[in-house]
C-alpha cells in the first residue's frame, strides 16, 4: 500500500472562510448558526441555518464564473483553490485528478428556477441552468482552470459524500491512475423546497428563537438538525511524489471505510451494524489499534436517534479505550457534503495544534449518549497522533476517515 499524504486544505464554511479562520474560530466554540438570510423563510416552520456568512465570491473567483455556477460550485472552487494555493504544487495534467463529493447538487438553484418559471409570464430558462445544477460541474470548473486531465469523478453518497471523495481519491492513487488528487466536497441546499420536506420529516430544529443554540448534538434537548453550508477540499498525493517534490506534509491518510447499513432509507440501523463496520474497516486498514485513536469528530448530528445509535457504535469499537468525541455541527450545522471533507481537515488541526474542538451547545449529556467525553462547550488541550472523521447518510451510507501525524 502507498502511503496517501495531505498536502493542501481549504475551507468555506459558516464560521469563516479559509482554513485558519475556521480553526479559530470552531475551537473557540463560535456558532455560525443564524435567521436564513439568502431569501424570505419567515413563512417556514424552520427559519435558521449555517449560511456562509460575508460570503462575495467575486473577491474569490472570475466574475465570469461566478455568473455560470451555483453556490455550491462556487464554495468547491474556492476551497479547492485554498488547498492548491497551500500546496504549492505544480500541476502535471495526466498525473492530477480531482474526486467531487456532494449530496444534493444544483437543488436549491432547480427550485428556485422553477418557482420563477411557474410565476412568469414568458417561459425562459437561461442556458446556464443545466451545467449550473449538475454535480460534476464543480469538478470541472476546477479542472479547466488548472488543466487537470487526471481521474474526475463526482460521488453523491448523502451526507458521507465528503469522506467518500477523499477514500475515492485515495484508490484512484492505490491503483496506480494518479499521483495526486484533489478532494473536494460542497454544498448549498437552501431553498423552502428542502427545508418543507426535511421539517416534515421531523429532522430539523424549530429553535427559530435561538438560532446559535439550535444545534445541540448529544443534549438531552436536542431536536433535529440545523442545515450548513459550505466547501472543503485537501490535496492528497503519494509519499513518494510529495517527497520527491520537497511538499509540506500537514498528515497522513492511513485508513478509509465504506459500508451500508442495508436496513432503511433514512434510520440508521438500531444496532448501528454497518457504522461499526465501517470504523473497524478503517482501522484495518491504517494498520493501528483503536486504543491509538485519540479524538472522533462523530457524524453528530443532533437528532435523536441517529446521536444515541453512534455513541453506542463508538463504545462498541473503542470498548473502555475511548476517545475524545465531538461534534462540530453544533458550530457549523449538517454542512452535507462539504462537511466530510472539512471534518476531516479538523482532524488534522486536532493532531497538528493538540487542541480538541469542543460540541458546543451541551449542556446536559442525554442518559443514551453517558460514557463518552464528548468536549462539551469548551476546547481541551490533548497531545494525539491519530484521529477518526465519522460521516453518516441517508441509505445506510457510512464513511470513516483515520488521519494521523506524518513522521516519515
Amino acid at each position: 500500500m502507498k502511503k496517501i499524504v495531505i498536502t493542501g486544505m481549504g475551507a468555506v464554511t459558516p464560521i469563516g472562510i479559509g482554513v485558519d479562520t475556521y480553526w479559530k474560530n470552531i475551537t473557540a466554540g463560535v456558532s455560525g448558526i443564524d435567521t436564513i438570510k439568502s431569501f424570505d423563510a419567515s413563512e417556514l416552520a424552520v427559519q435558521i441555518a449555517g449560511e456562509v456568512k460575508n460570503f462575495n465570491p467575486s473577491d474569490y473567483m472570475p466574475k465570469d464564473l461566478i455568473r455560470k455556477t451555483d453556490p455550491f460550485m462556487q464554495y468547491a472552487y474556492i476551497a479547492a483553490e485554498e488547498a492548491l494555493k497551500q500546496s504549492n504544487l505544480e500541476i502535471e495534467p495526466e498525473r492530477t485528478g480531482i474526486v467531487m463529493g456532494t449530496a444534493m447538487n444544483g437543488i436549491a438553484t432547480i427550485a428556485f428556477t422553477q418557482d420563477a418559471l411557474s410565476g412568469a409570464a414568458h417561459k425562459k430558462v437561461g442556458p446556464r441552468f443545466i451545467p449550473k445544477i449538475l454535480g460534476n460541474i464543480a469538478a470541472a470548473n476546477i479542472a479547466i482552470d488548472h488543466n487537470i486531465q487526471g481521474p474526475s469523478l463526482t460521488v453523491s453518497t448523502a451526507c458521507s459524500s465528503g469522506g467518500d471523495a477523499i477514500n475515492t481519491a485515495c484508490m484512484c492513487m492505490q491503483t496506480g491512475k494518479a499521483d495526486v488528487m484533489l478532494a473536494v466536497g460542497a454544498e448549498s441546499v437552501l431553498c423552502p423546497l428542502v427545508i418543507y420536506s426535511l421539517a416534515n420529516a421531523k429532522a430539523l430544529s424549530r429553535r427559530n428563537d435561538s438560532p446559535a443554540t439550535a444545534s445541540r448534538p448529544f443534549d438531552v434537548t436536542r431536536d433535529g438538525f440545523v442545515i450548513g453550508e459550505g466547501g472543503g477540499a485537501l490535496v492528497l498525493e503519494t509519499e513518494e511524489h510529495a517527497l520527491a517534490r520537497g511538499a509540506k506534509i500537514y498528515g497522513e491518510v492511513l485508513g478509509c471505510g465504506n459500508t451500508d447499513d442495508a436496513y432503511h432509507v433514512t434510520a440508521p440501523h438500531p444496532e448501528g451494524r454497518g457504522a461499526i463496520a465501517c470504523m473497524k474497516q478503517a482501522i484495518a486498514q491504517a494498520n493501528i489499534d483503536a486504543s491509538q485513536i485519540g479524538y472522533v469528530n462523530a457524524h453528530g448530528t443532533a437528532t435523536n436517534k441517529g446521536d444515541t445509535v453512534e455513541t453506542a457504535s463508538i463504545k462498541s469499537v473503542f470498548g473502555d479505550k475511548l476517545p475524545y468525541v465531538s461534534s462540530t455541527k453544533g458550530a457549523t450545522g449538517h454542512m452535507m457534503g462539504a462537511g466530510g471533507i472539512t471534518e476531516v481537515i479538523t482532524c488534522v488541526k486536532a493532531i497538528e495544534t493538540g487542541v480538541i474542538p469542543p460540541t458546543i451547545n451541551l449542556n446536559e449529556v442525554d442518559p443514551e449518549c453517558s460514557g463518552i467525553d464528548f468536549v462539551a462547550n469548551t476546547a481541551k488541550k490533548a497531545e494525539i497522533d491519530y484521529a477518526m472523521s465519522n460521516a453518516f447518510g441517508f441509505g445506510g451510507q457510512n464513511s470513516s476517515i483515520i488521519v494521523g501525524r506524518y513522521k516519515g
